[in-house]
């Protein structure tokens, strides 16, 4: 159930150049179960900024009613929000959308996981999930460059970890592609999130696994009612046929809409 709570900030920190750590306290945690969902945050009272800022579950802590979330600092809402404190509050809308698919029949497979800049933070509850559900992961991370870059202690601790980046200051120079092709053995099920132009590149090197895509688009509403995110179904000749990325995913099956 979609909830609208002031949720407390238990912690916040810069994790890498731009990008924050913010772990989030109160009951909305209560409804959160399907990694790869996001939440819509309002970062101040008031019309300025006027819309909420959809960010991605990282991590969920139901234990202490608690979940992290990681952000980059682009425009005036999300460096409003990095101005939090602890214990302040955050006007939090969710959890929202279809998140990725953990299928009992996965359990004893191997899955390749992949993430693109601030794609990466869904990644990691997933990596979790996937772990408890007896399954191999190996992930392979992209970022502009090693500032930039984050958690690869936290998905190493979880299975193989290898980054690439734009400048080679971290791991392989290049991008995602640039590792995955030179990769050893087959998998199973891709997860991935992050731009447009990397997933599209996986879709064509992975048509012949199951396969999971989020999807990162501009929203407005966050639950469907304005259409601001919607994109075509593939093979839909009509040209009439949309899904709304806020509410029908984030994530796709591979093959479903035009990336």
């Amino acid at each position: 159930m979609i909830r609208k709570e002031k949720m407390t900030v238990v912690s916040q920190k810069m994790i890498a150049e731009n990008i924050y750590e913010m772990i989030l306290h109160g009951e909305l945690v209560s409804e959160m179960d399907n990694p790869g969902q996001f939440v819509h945050v309002k970062a101040e009272e008031g019309i300025d900024p006027l819309l909420r800022r959809p960010i991605s579950i990282s991590s969920i802590d139901k234990k202490n009613n608690a979940f992290t979330m990681i952000y980059r600092t682009e425009g005036k809402g999300t460096k409003r929000l990095a101005q939090k404190n602890e214990g302040d509050s955050v006007d939090v809308l969710g959890p929202l959308g279809n998140g990725f698919p953990i299928l009992p029949h996965h359990k004893g497979k191997r899955a390749l996981l992949v993430g693109g800049g601030i794609g990466v933070p869904p990644l990691y509850e997933l990596s979790k999930r996937l772990v408890e559900n007896k399954m191999e992961v190996v992930h392979v991370l992209g970022f502009q460059t090693e500032s930039s870059s984050f958690y690869m202690e936290e998905f190493a601790s979880l299975g193989h970890a290898y980054a690439a980046t734009v400048d080679g200051s971290l791991g392989t120079k290049g991008f995602v592609t640039s590792i995955i092709d030179d990769m050893d053995g087959e998998f199973d099920v891709l997860y991935a999130c992050g731009p447009i132009p990397m997933l599209r590149a996986l879709e064509q090197r992975f048509s012949d696994i199951e396969a999971y895509l989020s999807l990162e688009q501009r929203m407005g509403c966050g639950i469907g009612a304005c259409f601001a995110c919607v994109c075509p179904v593939q093979g839909d000749e009509s040209g009439t046929e949309y899904r709304k990325v806020c509410s029908d995913g984030p994530v796709f099956p591979v093959g479903e809409v035009v990336l």
